[in-house]
C-alpha cells in the first residue's frame, strides 16, 4: 500500500510517497529533499499529531485567538476542540495566558495566542 503526502516541514513542500509494509508502517520514503522529510512521513505514518488553532470565548462577549503550545495526536483533535469550545476566558487575558492546562491528558496546554478585537 502506497501513501501520498507533501511534507510540511519548509517550505519546499516535497511531494512523498510512503510505501507502507504489511503492518501499515513505512517501509520506503521517495520525494524528500532532506531528512527532515523522511522522519515527517515516519510520524505522520504512524503517530500523526496536529497543533490545534482556535478561538475562545471571553465574559466579555468578544473571542480571542488561542491554541495548542504543542501538537497532540491527531485523534484528540475533535475532543479537543469541545473542550476549547466550552472555554471562557477571563477579560483580561493576554497573549501567552494558559487558559487549559494538559488538555486530555496529553502535556499540552491551551494558550492565548493574541489580542482581542
Amino acid at each position: 500500500m502506497e501513501r501520498q503526502l507533501t511534507c510540511i516541514v519548509c517550505p519546499r513542500g516535497c511531494s512523498l510517497r510512503v510505501t507502507l509494509d504489511a503492518d501499515g508502517k513505512p517501509a520506503k520514503i521517495e520525494g524528500n529533499a532532506c531528512p527532515r522529510g523522511e522522519t515527517y512521513a515516519i510520524a505522520e505514518c504512524t503517530a500523526p499529531m496536529r497543533t490545534v488553532t482556535s478561538t475562545v470565548k471571553c465574559e466579555d462577549g468578544t473571542v480571542i485567538p488561542v491554541k495548542t503550545d504543542r501538537a497532540i495526536p491527531k485523534g484528540l483533535v475533535f475532543e479537543a476542540m469541545k473542550i476549547i469550545n466550552a472555554t471562557v476566558a477571563p477579560s483580561g487575558a493576554k497573549v501567552g495566558d494558559v487558559l487549559v492546562r494538559e488538555i486530555l491528558g496529553t502535556e499540552a496546554s491551551i494558550v492565548v495566542t493574541g489580542k482581542k478585537p
